[in-house]
């Protein structure tokens, strides 16, 4: 079969270019962060978390790979979720999936605030601006297009991966066995609630699949891309947690900068400006990476109806979607306004976007064994990543309110958008309902914008 949304306009981004975008929105800012905060809930057991989630997205990212390469299209998991469920699942996960970057950005940009912080001291204040000109710096690059996105993310890409790997070689002297005990202090229940806070450090797979047809080709660097990707995060995520936990012992978990303290026993007092400068690339590569994949996909459900048609410009392969951008900024601010306002700190913001992800991840793996042949490694691998999934949604627990209040506001904006249609349909006979028009393949309809794409190159 042949893919169903392909783009009239060639991509740029090559597969090395990929991988950086790959690496920065799935390794981000969870490894500055997220050791400490998951040291803190199941002490050395949180290693366990850190562990299941690795082997969990070799067969996610697979699976988000091989639907991204067989239809790329703007709209990622929304797109799939039309082509295998309908208008109402693409509009629940589209808004899943949007609003839940504006809370992201905010707990990355304070992340990366808070080594800067530690570093130059100023405490709250610091921590505040500096979180605004990161979504200030990344708000400009991604105006300036897909192009200046790529090349700064390979750039961004070569200096973490020196950065992490100097930061866990030189502190591995200081480890001590002593540190790992007690393992559990917490209890073995412990490790469910750590893993659902890392999810936050681990959602990203699904975001690249918004700028596949951005690629030069797909179905080859898509792929090259994701496998290159999963490797390279695994290893460096539990290089960094083991680093943590076993030189930091209980520290861990009273840390702010858990990076800056690993560089600081390698190197000395003096290297904590060499932390706050990796957590700053690692906020920007992070941030980079989803504004340009929520923006990509804001534009994309502005063309499919499912926001307002004033969002559609930029959908287009090559595009710059900046109202879409403009928007997805102008919330990102609005919450790092309202997080330093009742001062809740970051935790709370990581949670609700993690119920989010966790939401999308359970409908694009659905879509995935709906869309994907049969007997092909990317179904499989979806069967696989199915379960796990399934397991996080069960512990997300009340942070699944968010993504339920987002998917009735979804749901009502397309009954809304209906209703506004209909009129314009009642003088064709042939349209009195959506049920009567003639259908495609996966139930898309002829006038489908999805597959309205021009196939010619």
């Amino acid at each position: 079969m042949q893919n169903t949304t392909i783009s009239a306009t060639r991509g740029r981004l090559t597969a090395v270019q990929g991988t950086a975008l790959y690496v920065g929105a799935v390794l981000g800012t969870g490894v500055i962060a997220l050791p400490a905060l998951a040291a803190e809930v199941a002490g050395p057991a949180s290693l366990l978390a850190w562990l299941g989630l690795v082997v969990l997205s070799a067969p996610l990212a697979a699976a988000f790979a091989a639907l991204g390469a067989r239809h790329p299209d703007a709209g990622g998991v929304s797109t799939y979720a039309r082509l295998a469920f309908g208008e109402r699942t693409a509009a629940v996960v589209g808004w899943c999936f949007y609003l839940a970057i504006p809370p992201g950005a905010t707990a990355a940009a304070l992340f990366g605030g808070s080594y800067v912080a530690a570093a130059l001291g100023g405490g709250t204040v610091t921590t505040v601006v500096t979180g605004g000109v990161l979504m200030s710096t990344v708000t400009a690059i991604n105006m300036a297009g897909v192009r200046m996105t790529g090349r700064l993310q390979s750039v961004l890409f070569g200096l973490l991966i020196a950065l992490l790997a100097a930061a866990v070689v030189l502190s591995l002297p200081h480890a001590k066995t002593e540190n790992l005990q007690p393992f559990a202090p917490h209890g073995w229940a412990a490790v469910g609630p750590a893993a659902v806070l890392l999810v936050f450090s681990f959602a990203g797979w699904e975001a690249i699949a918004h700028l596949a047809g951005e690629f030069r080709d797909p179905a080859r660097d898509l792929p090259r891309a994701t496998s290159f990707a999963v490797v390279i995060v695994g290893v460096l995520y539990l290089a960094v947690a083991c680093a943590v936990i076993a030189v930091l012992g209980s520290g861990a978990a009273r840390s702010d900068a858990p990076l800056g303290d690993l560089m600081a026993r390698g190197l000395g007092g003096g290297a904590r400006p060499l932390a706050a400068l990796a957590a700053v690339l690692l906020t920007l590569g992070t941030m980079n990476a989803y504004y340009a994949s929520a923006a990509k996909l804001g534009a994309a459900l502005g063309r499919d109806g499912v926001l307002p048609g004033w969002f559609a410009r930029g959908s287009t392969a090559g595009e710059t979607p900046r109202r879409s951008l403009g928007f997805v900024s102008a919330l990102a601010f609005l919450a790092l306004l309202a997080v330093t306002v009742t001062g809740v700190g970051a935790r709370p913001v990581v949670l609700l976007s993690t119920g989010s992800f966790v939401a999308v991840y359970a409908i694009g793996v659905a879509a995935a064994i709906r869309l994907l042949p049969r007997r092909s490694a990317g179904r499989a691998a979806a069967w696989a990543a199915l379960a796990a999934v399934a397991l996080l949604l069960a512990l997300s627990g009340v942070y699944l309110i968010w993504p339920l209040l987002v998917a009735g506001a979804a749901l009502l904006s397309v009954r809304l958008n209906r209703k506004r249609r209909r009129p314009a349909l009642l003088p064709d006979a042939d349209t009195d309902s959506d049920t009567d028009r003639d259908t495609g393949p996966l139930g898309t309809t002829d006038d489908d914008p999805v597959r309205m794409a021009d196939p010619c190159p």
